[in-house]
Order: C-alpha cells, then structure tokens, then sequence
C-alpha cells in the first residue's frame, strides 16, 4: 500500500533517531519515496549523510534556506507529500503540534500541510506519562493526528516503561494504514461513546461521570487501522475524533435508533455509559419549589438496553459485539455474568471506584472478559488501551 506514495519524514531529536535510517530504508524496500526534514536536535543523533545516502534525496534542515524560499519552499514540501510522518517526535515536537506553533522548519511544515500526519513519539517514560503530553496527545489525536506506539520497555536512560518509538515495520505497517492500507480496511465498525443524559425537566438531567475518553481513541485507533468508524456519542467532555461519522445524541433511547440505524456493520464496540434509567414523568418546563420542602415525585422507566438489543439482533448482528462493564465492586464476576446475559462476544470490564480515578480520568485498567475467560491487563493510558483492543479487534475480523 505504500508502493509510490511520497513521504515527508520529520526527524525528531533523540535517541531514537538511531531507527530512522532502517524505517528509510524499509519504506524504499517497499517502494515509497522519503522525503526527510531533519530537526536542529535530530542532527544530534543522525547526520545528514546519512539520512540523504539512504533516502535518495536531499535533506531539508534550515525554514530560511533563500534558494528554496525564494519559491515558498515550505509550502511545497508540506503539500506536495501523500503523509508526514513524525519520527521520533519528541514530547517538544507534541507540544508545538498542539499549540501550533511554527518556529523551524518541521513545525511550519507540520502547521502548513493539507495532509495526514503520523507521529512514532518516544521519550522518557516519566515524560510520556507527564499531564502535559497527556493532554497534548489528546489534542493532537482529536485534531485527526494519528499515533504509533510507544511500545513499553528498557530505554537508554536506564528506565523501563513506555516511551520506546515503535520498530520501523511497526511504523511501515501504520503509514500502510494511514493510507488506506490498514488491517482493518474496508470495515465498517460501529462505536459508541460517553454518557447519555436523561431529562427531569428543561434544565436539569441524570448522567454519570463518563468523559467519553475511552471510547474517543477506540474510534481514533480503529480509524486509524483503516476502518470505517460510525461513531454515536452522547454529550461527552472531550471532542469527537477527526475522520470518523459522528453521530451525536443525548439520551438513551436517541442513542438506540442511532445505533439500529448504523447497522449493518463488522463490528460494534459498546463503550458508552447509557443510564440504565429515565425519568418517566419529566416536565415541559422547569420545576419550581414550592415552600412545601417536598422534593417533586420522579417516576423511572427503564431505558433499552442496546448492548442486547445489538448481541440479539435477528437480522443484523455483527460478526463482533464489544461490551462494557464498569464496576464497583466483583469486577470480573459482574462483567462475566452481564456477557452471558446480553449475549455479546467480549465485555471490556473495569473498576470505577472513586478511588482508582478511572471514570472521567486518562488511565484504565481493564479486563477482557470473553468464552476464553478473562484476561487482565495492567493500568495504562486510555489511548494505549485502545490501541490494544483495536489491533485485537482487527484480528478477531482477520
């Protein structure tokens, strides 16, 4: 899929540049032409030489370069690529993405290119996990950026953790995906996202604390597979991904006939947080206290379960039905039972009590309960959660 696709490789500054010339070297085996930008930092740790021997192109260092200027060269290298490809990016180079900033070369490529963007980040683990990069990577995946790795493991500064950029065939096979090559090219996959909320009158609504965090990079990491993503969301607090079908809605049953209407797909990933209840009796305008100190009657009704009605379907149902279960208490007996009972292939299972910060927070620690058993996995940013269960995903459809 990358055979004549040009690339616009930026360089970043660290150790991990020391992969670059390989990832170069695979994308030429595999007939892509690459372009490279080299940061003042990446100069650090692979020279030029290198780089413009292996690529068979010259290497763009300097934004002020008067030759290359003189015809706006920038704009050119930016818009004349089919995908940047960011690697290493560095946490600097993450945080003059998200800001948008364009003070060299690579960020006023990165500000000015009409065309899709890689980013292969590495860095030390402690700044990985830093709120700062956090939030910048959300930024930059809700802006449409698309992220590989980083993988977990020893890195040069003696620490273990996440942080290490992605090998180069991890990198080649995600620039396949990127563009429209990816595993999961050619399905459609159906997601749903944040809370609902359910009217008592005008003003006022029950809801829960989800964010919508997690089921925005599930959508992210599938799109980024090479899926169709029909994304339905309720009013979550973080925006919906770029290059997905966002389907927005606010309660329960708004979110059923969205979902009935996305079907038929390969595969749909339940990750909203739908309330189990509505108010039956919700007012036409907003209720007023009376003096009596008597809190007004509310009346509930359950709402559908769409999870079941999805796992049910008699016509339609997806080759792959993705529950989930957060829980406060008897994670994996709760989340086995509700797989039986709503009949879906996996329930990704997680412990929602106030004190592991999970609802609403960056990180989760989930358990995929399926006919196998359950499998637990160990506490780790939500995007790098939905990471590992879209490259599952796209092998249980394979």
């Amino acid at each position: 899929m990358i055979a004549g696709k040009r690339i616009l490789l930026i360089v970043g500054g660290g150790i991990a540049a020391f992969k670059t010339p390989d990832l170069i070297r695979k994308l030429r085996e595999g007939g892509a032409e690459v372009v490279p930008v080299l940061t003042r930092a990446g100069a650090q740790f692979v020279t030029p030489l290198t780089l413009a021997a292996l690529a068979g192109h010259k290497v763009h260092q300097d934004l002020f370069d008067l030759t290359e200027e003189a015809e706006m060269g920038h704009i050119q290298l930016s818009r004349a690529a089919d995908l940047v490809v960011v690697a290493p990016c560095t946490a600097d180079l993450m945080a003059k993405m998200a800001g948008g900033h364009a003070d060299d070369l690579a960020s006023t490529l990165l500000m000015a290119t009409d065309k899709p963007v890689l980013i292969a980040p590495a860095m030390n683990v402690r700044m990985w996990d830093h709120p700062a990069t956090r939030r910048n990577l959300a930024t930059l995946q809700g802006d449409g950026v698309r992220v590989v790795g980083p993988n977990p493991g020893p890195m040069a500064c003696g620490e273990f953790g996440p942080g290490r950029m992605s090998e180069p065939l991890e990198i080649v096979a995600a620039i396949g995906a990127a563009l429209g090559g990816g595993p999961l090219a050619g399905r459609r996959v159906l997601v749903t996202s944040g809370p609902t909320h359910e009217p008592i009158d005008p003003v006022r609504y029950i809801a829960n604390r989800s964010s919508g965090a997690q089921g925005t990079a599930l959508a992210a990491a599938l799109r980024d597979l090479g899926a169709e993503v029909v994304f339905v969301t309720g009013p979550a607090s973080v925006p919906p991904p770029q290059g997905v079908q966002v389907v927005a809605v606010e309660t329960a049953r708004a979110m059923l006939e969205a979902v009935q209407e996305a079907l038929p797909v390969d595969a749909a990933v339940m990750a909203a947080a739908v309330a189990d209840w509505r108010v039956a009796n919700a007012a036409g305008s907003k209720m007023k206290k009376d003096g009596s100190g008597k809190a007004p009657a509310l009346e509930f009704a359950e709402n559908p379960d769409i999870l079941a009605t999805v796992s049910k379907h008699p016509t339609a149902r997806p080759r792959l039905v993705v529950g989930f279960a957060a829980e406060t208490d008897e994670v994996i007996a709760h989340a086995t039972a509700k797989r039986l009972r709503k009949g879906c292939d996996w329930i990704v299972a997680n412990d929602v009590r106030p004190d592991t910060g999970i609802m609403g927070g960056s990180s989760n620690a989930v358990a995929i309960i399926s006919e196998a058993g359950a499998e637990s996995w160990p506490m780790m940013g939500k995007d790098e959660v939905a990471r590992r269960l879209a490259a599952r995903i796209a092998g249980a459809l394979a």
